[in-house]
């Protein structure tokens, strides 16, 4: 029996050409993703996820966290900065200093496109209590269509980015057979209090706060389509009750890279040894 995931029969020759060197893998593109916490009165932890549209290139119809790909121009502009400095980021996520400023402005830029969720603040002790309203709106469009760069959209607005309302948890790297691949750093937050976290974005069709137990549950039951990172870090976080216990978790950050393989004809996504307990079903 193989520990892992049978891919469609249309992968297959992929995976052959991939396997013996016929074909070269995509490159990968640097990107960041934030998994939005919440701590609820009746439901406890819970999660912020999106259901991508089917009209997607890149997992159509899946529930996914916030994020994106990195802008070159995340980190061009002195971006006001409180927190761990880009040199402490890059000695967690193993990166160097310029991409892990890169990676921390695409993980708040990425989070506030898609949700309003902003991390930054007046100062560096304080976050914006609302994003809601025209003027953010038009911000937030601007940062879209790439005419504000997020270092022009924070120093207009006399903003401090908040590295410390940012926890590093987890690298995965798209298999070598997808014709999409990101090199994603995986990062969480708590939700600032007076903000509100809604989809206004047009890459998807339903929000949902969930507990990180229940949204794994249906992910594995086959009633939410999920990739495997999002699996495996809800999976995760169901250990924890609230969000300030995932905040002070200590991780270490591993690269995760599913692999593929042909079995007896067939070809199967193989989960790296680290995760495989968060796939027992398959």
């Amino acid at each position: 029996m193989v520990n892992g995931l049978k891919l469609p029969e249309e992968f297959r020759e992929r995976v052959e050409d991939i396997l013996a060197g016929r074909a070269e893998p995509v490159p990968a593109r640097d990107a960041a993703t934030v998994v939005v916490l919440r701590d609820h009165d009746k439901h406890g932890l819970q999660a912020f996820l999106l259901r991508r549209v089917r009209s997607m290139a890149f997992a159509p119809g899946a529930y996914v966290f916030p994020g994106g790909a990195v802008d070159p121009r995340d980190a061009e502009a002195k971006v006001a900065w409180a927190g761990p400095s880009p040199a402490e980021w890059g000695a967690e996520l193993k990166a160097d200093e310029t991409l892990a400023c890169e990676l921390v402005c695409a993980a708040v830029r990425e989070t506030f496109e898609e949700t309003l969720v902003l991390l930054a603040g007046p100062t560096g002790g304080s976050v914006v209590d609302d994003t809601r309203g025209d003027d953010w709106e038009a911000d937030r469009q601007a940062l879209l269509d790439r005419s504000l760069s997020f270092g022009e959209f924070l120093e207009r607005r006399g903003l401090v980015l908040r590295s410390d309302l940012l926890r590093p948890w987890a690298h995965w790297i798209t298999p070598k057979i997808e014709p999409k691949r990101y090199d994603t750093r995986f990062f969480v937050a708590g939700i600032p209090e007076g903000q509100r976290a809604r989809d206004v974005s047009t890459e998807a069709d339903r929000v949902a706060w969930v507990r990180p137990a229940e949204a794994a549950e249906r992910a594995m039951a086959g009633e939410w389509m999920m990739l495997p990172p999002t699996i495996a870090t809800l999976a995760e976080l169901a250990e924890y009750d609230t969000v300030a216990d995932v905040l002070a978790a200590r991780r270490e950050i591993v690269v995760h890279e599913p692999t593929a393989e042909i079995v007896d004809g067939d070809a199967y996504l193989v989960m790296p040894e680290s995760m495989k307990r968060h796939y027992a079903g398959w």
